[in-house]
C-alpha cells in the first residue's frame, strides 16, 4: 500500500505554515503580489523553550537586511511564533517588486536557535533547526507586481512545435534561392552535419517543406487536441533553421513567404489554435541585410562600413572582421540588445514586434532570453501588448527562471514587466530521469520546488516539454542514448533495437501522460508524436514520415489531449506532488471546490493500491464504478477524478 500524504514540512520539531490574504493555498507558493498580506506560522516543539523570535529577511536587489518580530503564544506542547507583514513593507522604495531571501532566528532558554531550510530533508523545502548558520540555507520568497496581468487564453492549450523545412511540403509550389540545395529523399536523406576541419560547412541544406504545407495538416494537429502553434524561425535567412536572421521584415520566400504566413494565421485562427513565432534578436546572420558581409542585399551593412545605420547594433573588437558572435560563431554575428537603435527597430511603434502582432501572431518565443537585456525584454512585451493586451512573451530559459543569475546580473524574469513564462527544462530532465532510472524522488523534488518558485500564472503557461530542436528525440533519450558517447558518422544512421524502441514507447507514453498532467502547456515536438528517433543537432530534424507512422503511439497522444482539454484541473487547478516511494510517483491536481484528480505512475517491482480520500474512478476506464481504492501494477500509470 502507498501513502498519500501532503506537503507538512515537518522536521526535527518544527513546521512552517504560510497563508496568504490573496493568494489560495499560499502554502504551496514562495511568490505573491505586491498588494499582497502574509502570515508564517512556526510551530515549535516546547522543548526547546523558546521565548521569541525574529524573521531575518534579505532583499537580493540591494542587500538590505529587514527584520520582523513574531508573536510568541504557548499551546499545549507547541508553541508558535506568527509573523504578519504586507509585502510592499519589504520592497524598496518606489519599488513594487523584489527578491527575498529569509530565516528565523528564535531566543531559547538554552540560546540561539536558527531555523532555515534544509536541502537534504525529506522535502526538498524542509525547514531545519541548528544553532548555527554554517550549513543553513535560506528560504526564498518573490514578490511581483500586483498590476500584472498575466494573459488568460494560453493555459489548457496543446502547443505543437514546428520545424518548418522539415514538417510538410504541401502541394503548392515555392521559389528555389539559387544557393539553396534540395535533398529531394524526403524519407531516408540524412541532414549535413559538421564534421571538425569542415570549414565550408554551410546550413543551406533544404528538403522543401513549407508554410503552406502547415496549413494543409492543421486539421491533423487540431485532432492532437492542438491550441497553439509554436513556429521555429520563419523570417528570410540564409540557412534551413532560420536562426541567422537575413530580414526581419519579410517572411522567408521558400517557406511560402508573407502570403503564407497571413494564410496561415487566419486557417489557425479558424480552428481556435494560437501562433507563436520564434524571436531571434541576441544576433543576426552575417549574410544579412543588416551585417551584409557578402554584399548579397542592396543595403550597407556594418560589415561593410562604419557609416552603417546598423554599425552601432553589433560590437566590433577589430572592424570588420573581428566582432563579438553568438558563443563565437562567426555567422552569427552578436547584436547588442541595449542599443537604442535597435530596441526602437525590434520593438517601436511601427517595429517587428507590431508588424506581426498586428498581422495576428498570438505569441513571442524569445530564443536565448538570458543574453537579452532586460530593458530590451521590458519593452517587447510592452510593444505586444500594446498590439493585443492578451499577447503572450515566453522565454527560452533552461534552468529555474525566479532566480536565475546570467553574466553575473539577477534576472527579473517574473516580477511583472518581462516574461509570462519560460520552457519547462527542469521538468524535461526530471521527468527523462525517472523513468530511466525508477528513481521518483528527483521527480518529486524538481515539481515541488519549481511550482513553489514560480507564480502560478507563471506555472500554469510554462512551455512544458520533452524535446526541441536542441535536444535528442525523446525516445532515442528514454532508450538511453545508447550511443551518445561515439561519433557523428555513426548517429546519422543509427536506430534503435526492436527491443529499445518498445521500451522507450511504453516510457514515452508515460511522459506524455506525466508532461500533460502537470502546471503548464504540454508542448510536442514534430514527430515525437508518431516515435521519431534521432540524436543531437541536425538528426533530431529529420522530416516528418508521412504514412509511416507509429499508430500505436499517435493514438495515446490523441486520447491525452482529449483528457487533457475534457479536464479543466488540469489547465489551471493547484498542484501537490504527495509521495516518491520504492519508484512510485504520485501527485494531485485540485481546486477550491473539492474537485481532485489524484496522478500515479508505479516504475517499482511490485503492484500497489492507491487509496483515495473519496470515491473516484480511472479517466482510462470507460464506465468504471467509483471506488476507494485503486489497483495499479508495475509498469502502470493512471489519473483518478474524485
Amino acid at each position: 500500500m502507498i501513502p498519500i500524504r501532503g506537503i507538512e514540512n515537518i522536521h526535527d520539531g518544527a513546521k512552517i505554515r504560510v497563508s496568504s490574504r490573496n493568494t489560495p493555498h499560499g502554502e504551496l507558493f514562495s511568490s505573491f503580489d505586491y498588494a499582497d498580506t502574509l502570515t508564517f506560522d512556526v510551530e515549535i516543539s516546547s522543548r526547546y523553550l523558546v521565548k521569541s523570535g525574529k524573521m531575518i529577511i534579505f532583499r537580493d536587489d540591494d542587500g538590505v537586511c529587514i527584520i520582523q518580530n513574531g508573536v510568541f503564544t504557548p499551546d499545549y506542547g507547541i508553541d508558535h511564533l506568527t509573523f504578519t507583514f504586507d509585502c510592499k513593507a519589504l520592497c524598496a522604495e518606489a519599488e513594487e517588486d523584489g527578491l527575498f531571501y529569509y530565516y528565523f532566528l528564535l531566543d531559547t532558554h538554552l540560546g540561539p536557535l536558527y531555523l532555515g531550510l534544509d536541502e537534504f530533508g525529506p522535502d526538498i523545502l524542509s525547514p531545519k533547526l541548528s544553532q548555527s548558520t554554517d550549513r543553513l540555507s535560506k528560504f526564498q520568497l518573490t514578490v511581483y507586481r500586483a498590476t500584472h496581468q498575466p494573459p488568460k487564453r494560453f493555459a489548457g492549450r496543446i502547443m505543437y512545435q514546428i520545424f518548418v523545412d522539415r514538417f510538410h511540403k504541401g502541394s503548392r509550389e515555392v521559389p528555389l534561392r539559387k544557393d539553396a540545395v534540395m535533398e529531394e529523399d524526403w524519407y531516408e536523406g540524412i541532414p549535413p552535419y559538421y564534421r571538425p576541419g569542415d570549414e565550408k560547412f554551410q546550413n543551406n541544406t533544404f528538403f522543401g517543406g513549407t508554410l503552406w504545407g502547415v496549413i494543409e495538416k492543421l486539421d491533423y494537429l487540431k485532432s492532437l487536441g492542438v491550441g497553439i502553434l509554436y513556429l521555429n524561425p520563419i523570417f528570410t535567412a540564409f540557412s534551413n533553421h532560420k536562426y541567422d536572421t537575413g530580414d526581419y521584415m519579410s517572411v522567408d520566400s521558400m517557406f511560402g513567404g508573407d502570403k503564407a504566413l497571413d494564410t496561415l494565421l487566419a486557417e489557425c485562427h479558424k480552428r481556435d489554435i494560437l501562433v507563436m513565432l520564434d524571436g531571434v534578436f541576441n544576433h543576426t546572420g552575417d549574410d544579412s541585410l543588416y551585417f551584409n558581409r557578402y554584399g548579397k542585399y542592396d543595403s550597407v551593412g556594418a560589415y561593410q562600413s562604419k557609416e552603417s545605420p546598423y554599425y552601432p547594433w553589433y560590437r566590433f573588437i577589430n572592424h570588420p572582421d573581428e566582432y563579438h558572435s553568438w558563443w563565437g560563431v562567426k555567422v552569427l554575428p552578436g547584436v547588442d540588445t541595449n542599443n537604442a537603435d535597435f530596441d526602437r527597430f525590434i520593438n517601436g511603434e511601427d517595429g517587428v514586434i507590431s508588424h506581426y502582432t498586428r498581422k495576428g501572431v498570438d505569441a513571442w518565443r524569445l530564443d536565448v532570453a538570458d543574453e537579452l537585456a532586460e530593458g530590451f525584454i521590458r519593452n517587447l512585451r510592452s510593444a505586444a501588448r500594446k498590439e493585443d493586451a492578451d499577447a503572450m512573451v515566453l522565454g527560452e530559459v533552461w534552468e529555474d527562471a525566479s532566480y536565475k543569475i546570467s553574466y553575473g546580473k539577477r534576472r527579473h524574469y517574473f516580477r511583472g514587466q518581462e516574461l509570462d513564462s519560460v520552457m519547462n527544462y527542469p521538468l524535461k530532465n526530471a521527468i527523462i530521469s525517472y523513468l530511466t532510472s525508477g528513481d521518483a524522488a528527483n521527480l518529486y523534488m524538481t515539481t515541488r520546488l519549481l511550482y513553489y518558485h514560480y507564480p502560478k500564472f507563471v506555472s500554469d503557461n510554462l512551455m512544458n516539454l520533452l524535446g526541441t530542436h536542441d535536444t535528442c528525440r525523446i525516445l532515442t533519450e528514454l532508450a538511453g542514448a545508447p550511443l551518445a558517447k561515439d561519433n557523428k558518422d555513426i548517429k546519422a544512421v543509427a536506430k534503435l533495437s526492436a527491443q529499445e524502441r518498445k521500451m522507450a514507447t511504453h516510457r514515452l507514453k508515460i511522459a506524455y501522460f506525466l508532461l500533460c498532467c502537470m502546471p503548464g502547456i504540454p508542448c510536442i515536438y514534430y514527430g515525437d508524436e508518431i516515435g521519431m528517433e534521432g540524436y543531437e543537432d541536425p538528426f533530431n530534424r529529420r522530416p516528418y514520415p508521412w504514412g509511416r507512422e507509429d499508430g500505436e503511439l499517435l493514438a495515446f497522444y490523441r486520447q491525452m489531449g482529449k483528457i487533457r482539454l475534457d479536464l479543466p484541473l488540469l489547465a489551471d487547478g493547484y498542484y501537490m506532488p504527495l509521495s516518491h516511494e520504492k519508484g512510485v510517483f504520485t501527485f494531485k491536481r485540485f481546486d477550491d471546490k473539492g474537485n481532485e484528480l489524484t496522478g500515479a505512475v508505479n516504475l517499482g517491482k511490485e503492484k500497489i493500491e492507491i487509496i483515495l480520500g473519496k470515491k473516484g474512478s480511472s479517466v482510462f476506464a470507460d464506465n468504471a464504478p467509483l471506488s476507494y481504492r485503486h489497483t495499479l501494477f508495475p509498469g502502470e500509470f493512471d489519473l483518478y477524478i474524485s
